[in-house]
């Protein structure tokens, strides 16, 4: 910042003398004050010379402050609450996004909206380049409901039955927590070991299990995660995420967080990376835009009479 008001100042004195706002007014002057104007000129430039020295000065100072500290090593404990602490907090969150899917080599893009309420209803609109919605996405903490209007048909159900389909078994807090660049919000936090591998801070944990308070299912109780967070050793957010169940040691998901911009004097992040290493393989590029955090948000979710139920 001070490099750049130098700057300005600067560019203003280089302005003044090009059109010749600095020189002394001569036209109509008598002799006894060009006289007096000349006598003046030595002590104006040295004060003008005085002024571009103390800003040069001013600027090689500012520069110093660039320098960082060295990285120190930290403990499980410390870095987990620095976690929490920067971590994107919220109550409402929208924002528009741009997506590229590949599943099996076979690329599809698509646009859409997204509307959260924290830990309570995630709500999506997926549309094609052409920007007619081709389907809607409704998740709460207990249910699953889908439109797809393409084929003009529905489903209504629970995480049980996409569990089963997908193979997967996943809550509405990972699935909270993924989209955003969060760590999991109601799960266990006092198995984690620390390290530093240069460049990042790693917590890796291998028995992450769900708070008891918030098991509501068995699938609650059975989910166990093999967990490892990539800190940002400045901003300590989450730069990538690595994830799988232990009963499913054929299936690993990769989440890398890119781009962060201030939101709601928060980082964010802007572009979102996701790997799914399974029998068939999946990547999703995430990018978002017109995030907005400052107002309450409807979830509209109406189906049609005209469409089918899908069992």
């Amino acid at each position: 910042m001070n490099k750049l008001v130098s700057g300005r100042h600067l560019v203003f004195i280089n302005r003044q003398f090009a059109t010749g706002n600095l020189q002394p007014a001569v036209n109509n002057l008598s002799s006894a004050d060009y006289t007096s104007q000349n006598i003046k000129q030595p002590l104006y430039f040295k004060t003008l010379i005085f002024i571009l020295f103390s800003l040069f000065l001013f600027s090689c100072k500012s520069t110093r402050h660039v320098i960082k500290e060295p990285i120190k090593e930290y403990g499980a404990d410390f870095l987990f609450e620095k976690l929490k602490e920067n971590e994107f907090k919220f109550d409402w969150i929208s924002a528009k996004f741009k997506l590229d899917i590949v599943i099996d080599k076979k690329k599809n893009s698509l646009t859409g909206q997204l509307r959260m309420r924290k830990d309570s209803v995630l709500w999506v609109s997926f549309s094609p380049a052409l920007g007619i919605e081709m389907a809607r996405l409704l998740i709460t903490t207990d249910s699953v409901k889908f439109i797809n209007r393409i084929n003009k048909t529905y489903f209504l159900g629970d995480y049980k039955l996409v569990n089963n389909f997908l193979d997967s078994n996943v809550d509405f807090d990972v699935l909270q927590s993924i989209l955003l660049g969060n760590d999991l919000t109601y799960y266990e936090d006092g198995k984690f070991r620390a390290s530093y591998d240069g460049k990042e801070y790693h917590l890796v944990t291998s028995e992450r299990r769900k708070l008891k308070k918030y098991m509501k299912t068995r699938q609650d109780e059975e989910r166990i995660f093999i967990q490892n967070i990539f800190l940002n050793t400045e901003t300590f957010k989450i730069t990538q995420m690595k994830i799988k169940e232990i009963k499913k040691e054929n299936k690993k998901l990769s989440a890398t967080y890119s781009e962060f911009i201030p939101v709601s004097e928060q980082l964010f992040p802007h572009h979102i990376t996701y790997d799914l290493i399974a029998e068939t393989p999946v990547k999703v590029d995430l990018a978002y835009s017109k995030i907005s955090t400052d107002k309450s948000l409807l979830f509209p979710f109406k189906i049609s009479s005209k469409y089918t139920r899908i069992q």
